[in-house]
């Protein structure tokens, strides 16, 4: 007689969460989110002269754990003292070290399209790449969305990217929509289409370009028909949000019933997302129905503070499944 024996379930990886202070409701979400992760620590002071004084608390109880960092590199001021954190934190003795950085800003500068040109996104992933090993090797580093697939390789060796996205949130969200069955998804470019279309190959899709008339870029329809469709404009990032702009008013101009956005990482400078509020849209036409972000910019989710037409599409849950890889 044969027995079968159950499978029993693997056992969750208990986690030690460290964050900065910019990701603190991130990372209370990320905890509420699973039990199998605990919150940690630090003080971060500074000296009088402005130099980070840095303090990781229950520095010895961590011993033989896993440990995670949450960060936000929001501006080049923040990014020296979580270093410095990110890299003493292997040297504890700790079982494994995984950093989360769901938005790798400098992604955005991946081209040398000239001699001079500086690619700051190889120098951020260098500068990763150093991070030390923990005892139980490489360090992670997971990332969301990052602007072009192949900066995958400005990582060295020594740590293991890993790279998530945002899209099922969306998915998620579409599904609840009262006109779920007539969404569209569009591309602001052929960069996005290549970045995101085969995770929405279940939607009709629209490809817009920009082509140059004279001394300006006009936005077209490349490809598709946005007429009485709900069209969602999936991005990874949007900066002052023009392109996105322009987008939904030829979407609007080709006769689109509702024109929404969704974008991982909204960088807003400027208070730049000022421009997108029902409060300061010049009419109905020039209204998204729906503009969707994440929190992976702390900052920006604060000021926005949920204002029409934004919503948060937290990355919390995503972040909790990604720490058990």
């Amino acid at each position: 007689m044969e027995v079968v024996v159950a499978r029993q379930p693997k056992a969750k990886k208990q986690i030690n969460l460290f964050y900065c202070s910019e990701c603190e409701e991130l990372a209370l979400k990320v905890a509420a989110s699973s039990d199998a992760i605990h919150l940690q620590s630090i003080n971060w002071r500074s000296f009088d002269d402005g130099f980070p004084n840095l303090f990781i608390n229950n520095a010895h109880d961590i011993r033989g754990q896993h440990v995670a960092f949450l960060a936000s590199f929001s501006s080049p001021s923040v990014i020296f003292e979580q270093i410095s954190v990110i890299f003493a934190l292997p040297k504890l003795f700790i079982a494994s070290f995984t950093l989360v950085l769901p938005f790798f800003p400098t992604g955005s500068f991946e081209r040398v399209e000239e001699e001079g040109d500086v690619a700051t996104a190889f120098t951020l992933a260098r500068i990763l790449s150093m991070i030390p090993k923990s005892r139980g090797g490489p360090t992670s580093v997971v990332i969301y969305d990052i602007h072009a697939l192949q900066e995958r390789f400005y990582f060295g060796d020594d740590v293991l990217p890993c790279f998530e996205t945002g899209i099922p949130l969306l998915l998620q969200r579409l599904r609840q929509l009262p006109d779920a069955d007539n969404i569209t998804i569009a591309f602001p470019d052929d960069g996005a289409w290549k970045r995101f279309h085969k995770l929405l190959l279940n939607f009709p899709m629209v490809v817009c370009a920009k082509v140059r008339e004279g001394d300006k870029r006009i936005v077209r329809i490349k490809e598709g028909n946005p007429e009485g469709r709900h069209v969602v404009i999936v991005d990874d990032l949007v900066q002052s949000g023009g392109t996105l702009r322009e987008c939904q008013k030829v979407l609007a101009a080709h006769g689109a019933a509702k024109v929404s956005a969704y974008v991982t990482h909204a960088v807003f400078p400027k208070q730049s997302y000022e421009r997108f509020t029902h409060t300061n849209s010049a009419g109905s036409a020039d209204k998204f129905a729906y503009f969707w972000i994440t929190d992976s910019c702390p900052q920006t989710v604060k000021a926005i503070n949920q204002q029409p037409p934004f919503e948060v599409l937290s990355l919390a849950g995503s972040i909790a499944d990604a720490l058990q890889i």
